[in-house]
């Protein structure tokens, strides 16, 4: 195994060097603006992009996949972190080794992912729900790139921060007399000394509080719907034209050639003419210069308390990275006629996502318009992948301080396309003639992951999928269900078919429809050849009515059974306490022998 991973196949160099190069140059736009969405800044999304992108493909099971920040992998990880944000003060020192160890934990779930083998599960997640998901992330860029676009920032809103003023002093005093309660009860000692504490709360402590719940007021689509007014009242024009021309740039360029990414020609072209022209922009947060470090921060606060608290977000994170990683898989595998190894592919996201993790960087996966590029450019191994994250590297260590000059409009400019291209037109147009229950689904987790929980729609929709389903299944097996004579003359041996699975969705109808089996009869033959599996529910039903039978001296005869049904009826003792093996026959003409025999 260690061997495999060490081997390299140089023979298409050239093309892997190209495909890497090209696909590094396309991840660059997209990475620093991912990483300016999710709130850690832009370095964040350069730090992710380049270990994600070097260790998915070094340990990953397809070799032409360019990984990295991706829109899906940045919204859930921009609402985790400005939740994180605000019970930090808004503080990103504090609160990076909580956001950063939850993003470790979901690498490692990644790597548990493909180890047990589940990576081959993935693809049944039902697409109403993917395409839901899809779209509401979407809606969610677009909206939440509404203010930066127009070069609004709330904490800058000093007329809006200062309605909070009042909160943030009674959140201080709270804060300051918690810290003075021991053992869950405060005394005299306390209650004095958190009011000497509270003398020592500044104003410059006020408007950081104020600050911080100002921007959990205005977070997410909702909270940007809130201040709308403030926003449309707020507008830079400056910033404004920077990320119109930013957007005219990538789709108009595209009608010119795709040869070379429109997202960087834009990236440079309005970073350069806003520079050169010593324009009055807001640039975006420094990136620092020189190699990452590895933040040890996330070691002291990973445990047992914050696993149990984060472990939806986790198990959320790595999910969706797992899906996105494994379509895009799919994708590579129709481009290149290969099969790629879904677990193997797991474990490499996961080990990529933990080392990006540990270096500071936000959580990403398989990237389907750089897997694209970088297979068009040449790309057919590994190698590929691990160039493109080489290439950022050097960006990273050549040109860190000077990117530092990209304003802050032109990344609001590429997430509005990133926004518009990210959502399922697909399966919206298909809405007219969808099934209502699907459509249902799609519209459940759409509107949930836009306005309330990305995490938790999911979830809902994923159980609304299941019930749905599973209701769907049982009544077509229930409908099955039937009993009949096998002489309208003779009412002493009757038949009774069973089609599809026997399961909890079908066992009640599969008990009424024994109650039609009249008293008369002697002989029930029960044709189980299109039952290829039985649940517990539906093996106790099956159970019942054998044995009320046999207590009545009835005679119960099965016909072709499966596998599974056997199986599970032997470990019960169905088979042969209730049913001897001489009355077990594989087709129906051998039972109706037997029959006339009796």
């Amino acid at each position: 195994m260690f061997k495999k991973v060490l081997k390299f196949d140089f023979s298409n160099f050239r093309g892997d060097f190209f495909g890497g190069i090209t696909a590094g140059i396309v991840a660059l736009p997209l990475a620093l603006a991912f990483g300016l969405s999710s709130g850690l800044g832009p370095s964040a999304g350069l730090y992710g992009a380049i270990f994600i992108s070097f260790f998915a493909a070094f340990f990953g099971g397809t070799p032409t996949q360019i990984s990295g920040p991706t829109a899906p992998m940045t919204a859930v990880s921009m609402v985790f972190i400005a939740d994180i944000l605000s019970n930090f003060d808004g503080s990103i020192s504090k609160s990076l080794p909580i956001i950063l160890a939850v993003f470790l934990l979901s690498g490692l779930l990644q790597i548990v992912l493909g180890i047990v083998g589940l990576g081959k599960y993935i693809r049944y997640i039902p697409y109403p729900v993917v395409s839901g998901f899809m779209t509401a992330i979407g809606v969610i860029i677009l909206v939440t790139q509404i203010a930066p676009t127009v070069g609004y920032y709330v904490k800058e809103d000093k007329e809006f921060v200062g309605n909070f003023k009042e909160m943030a002093k009674s959140n201080l005093l709270q804060k300051t007399l918690n810290d003075e309660i021991t053992d869950q009860t405060l005394v005299l000692d306390d209650f004095e000394s958190a009011i000497e504490n509270s003398n020592n709360i500044t104003q410059d402590d006020i408007m950081t509080e104020a600050k911080t719940l100002a921007s959990k007021e205005a977070s997410g689509v909702l909270g940007t719907f809130n201040v709308l007014p403030r926003i449309l009242k707020n507008i830079d024009i400056t910033e404004l034209l920077l990320a119109l021309f930013t957007i005219a740039i990538i789709y108009g360029f595209k009608r010119i050639t795709t040869v070379v990414p429109s997202t960087l020609v834009a990236l440079f072209v309005v970073s350069g003419f806003a520079y050169g022209f010593g324009i009055s922009y807001r640039p975006i947060s420094a990136i620092p210069s020189g190699l990452p470090e590895i933040q040890y921060g996330v070691f002291k606060v990973l445990d047992i308390t914050l696993v149990a608290k984060y472990i939806f977000t986790a198990i959320t994170l790595a999910l969706l990275g797992a899906i996105d990683s494994l379509l895009t898989s799919i994708v590579a595998d129709n481009m290149t006629k290969t099969i790629h190894e879904p677990n193997k592919e797991l474990i490499g996201q996961g080990i990529g996502n933990s080392i990006g993790a540990l270096f500071g960087g936000i959580p990403g996966a398989g990237a389907t318009i750089r897997t694209v590029v970088n297979i068009n450019s040449g790309g057919k191994t590994r190698l590929s992948g691990m160039i493109a994250g080489l290439l950022l590297l050097f960006i990273l260590l050549a040109v860190g301080p000077i990117a530092s000059k990209i304003p802050a409009a032109v990344l609001a400019g590429i997430l509005i396309t990133v926004g518009i291209g990210v959502m399922d037109y697909k399966g919206l147009k298909a809405i007219p003639y969808m099934p209502r229950p699907e459509v249902f689904i799609l519209l459940v987790v759409l509107i949930l992951s836009s306005i309330w929980n990305l995490v938790y729609a999911v979830g809902i929709g994923l159980i609304i999928a299941s019930l749905i389903f599973m209701k769907k299944v049982g009544d077509l097996a229930s409908e099955s269900f039937n009993v009949f004579a096998i002489d309208k003359k003779n009412e002493e041996v009757f038949i009774k078919d069973i089609e599809g699975p026997l399961f909890f969705g079908s066992s009640s109808k599969f008990n009424e429809t024994a109650k039609q089996i009249p008293l008369t009869v002697s002989t029930l033959v029960i044709r189980l050849n299109k039952v290829p599996y039985i649940d517990q529910s539906g093996l106790y039903a099956l159970e019942s009515l054998i044995t009320d039978l046999v207590s009545k001296d009835k005679k119960v005869l099965l016909v072709g059974l499966n596998d599974q049904p056997k199986s599970l009826m032997e470990k019960v003792n169905i088979i042969p306490n209730l049913i001897p093996e001489d009355q077990i026959f594989a087709d129906f003409k051998s039972s109706v022998h037997s029959i006339k025999k009796i």
